[in-house]
């Protein structure tokens, strides 16, 4: 599956589990359901995806995580909050590059429509 394909359906994944649950709750509820809801979609999730981090050439910590990291591909990182601010889209790059992957989402549960709580998140970073 291209990573298109693939966003597409995260997005839709989230949009179930926000139409079933709703907005306000806990974000770890979300990302329980979410991993679920996407293993039921065929996808293979990892949640709390450890990253690890080095520091000129030498490792210095394991202990950050990806909120869920879908089919080895994407990166998504989720969020219970009143608004995101720029920092939640920086987090996300910042383990997008560390990952080495293209594209990441960050998703907002605590929003009346999920729709203004998607947002696709570029690595500027990103080797091939």
């Amino acid at each position: 599956m291209n990573i298109d394909n693939l966003t597409f359906d995260v997005i839709g994944a989230a949009m179930e589990v926000h139409s079933v649950l709703g907005p306000g709750l806990l974000e770890s509820l979300y990302q329980r359901a979410l991993a679920q809801e996407l293993k039921l979609r065929g996808h293979s999730v990892i949640l709390e995806r450890p990253i690890e981090v080095f520091y000129k050439g030498e490792k210095i910590s394991d202990n950050l995580k990806a909120d869920l990291f879908v089919d080895d591909e994407l990166v998504v990182e989720l969020k219970s909050v009143e608004s995101l601010n720029p920092i939640h889209f920086k987090q996300t790059t910042s383990y997008l590059h560390l990952l080495n992957k293209p594209i990441g989402l960050l998703i907002n549960f605590n929003v009346v429509s999920l729709r203004d709580g998607v947002s696709r998140v570029v690595n500027p970073y990103y080797r091939k």
